[in-house]
Order: structure tokens, then sequence, then C-alpha cells
């Protein structure tokens, strides 16, 4: 493996997600008290949530034994994702961005995980009193990297079906 410019982009798009992520957590943290809304859209507000749990708050009342096993797996996800980003060959620019963008996702709530116990979200949609599970921008990383990810994918097999010589 060679350290290509490619490569240094993804990694520096990972790393770029993580001091985004972390920066806009800190901002929240300092700024808003747990479980206040503050209305910045018509569709959106800021409001401080810890999440001990995992995505949707799920094993959020497991009583603690989740945080390690979480870190855990985040930590062994990540590796992965970072294994697969820089064994990528050169010229897949989509997936080495949505590889970057689901690494940086998962490396800002592992911090926040194995610094304070704990992910902190604070970005709330909702819609005529339906709420979206509160998020933030690691796991708007996560989901915009996998759509990226299954939109390579998609089109990688209507490429190969395209292709298929037709049936005699």
């Amino acid at each position: 493996m060679t350290w290509s410019g490619e490569r240094i982009l993804w990694l520096a798009t990972a790393a770029m997600v993580v001091l985004l992520d972390q920066a806009a957590k800190v901002l929240a943290t300092l700024l808003l008290a747990p479980g206040e809304a503050v209305a910045v859209a018509p569709v959106l507000n800021l409001v401080l949530v810890r999440n001990e749990g995992a995505a949707f708050s799920l094993l959020r009342e497991a009583g603690g034994w989740q945080r390690w096993l979480l870190a855990a797996v985040a930590a062994a996800v990540s590796l992965l994702l970072l294994r697969w980003l820089l064994r990528l060959e050169a010229g897949h620019r989509a997936e080495g961005l949505g590889l970057a963008l689901v690494l940086g996702g998962a490396v800002g709530n592992l911090a926040d995980r194995l610094r304070l116990g704990h992910v902190v979200d604070f970005l709330d949609l909702h819609w005529r009193g339906w709420h979206w599970p509160a998020f933030n921008l690691a796991d708007a990383a996560i989901t915009a990297g996998v759509a990226v990810l299954l939109g390579c994918e998609l089109f990688r097999r209507s490429s190969r079906r395209g292709s298929a010589a037709p049936p005699p």
C-alpha cells in the first residue's frame, strides 16, 4: 500500500468529521442545559441529550455495562473501516468518501463513549409534534456515508447488469 493523495484525503476527511463533531458537541454541552430545546428552524431544535445506549437509545438503561460493549464494537468497526479504506483501489472516490464519513462518525461517537461514558446528541428534527431521536454530527456523517456506500453498490450492480450480453 502506498500513501497516495486519495488515501491521505480520505483520512483527512475522517479526521475532519471527528474534529467538527467533537467541537459541535463541546459547544452544545457548554451552551445548552440538558433537555432544554432551542428552536433554530421550524423543523429543527437544539437539545442536549446524553445517550448512554446505541442508536435510537437502545440499551440506554442497561446499567452501565453497555458502555464498554458499545465502545468495543465501535473500535472494532473503526479498525475494519480503516483497513477497508486503506486497501481501497485508487479511483474509487465515492466509496472512499463513504468510508471516510462512516469512519469519522464512528470514531467521533467512540471518543465520547470512552471519555464521557455516553454520546452527546444535540440535533432534534421534528414535524407536527413528532420528534426523530436526537442525534449529532457523527450520526449524520455515518448516515451520509452509508447512503454513499449503498449508492456505490447500486451503481456497481446496475453497471454489471447493463454490460452483460443480452440472452440469445
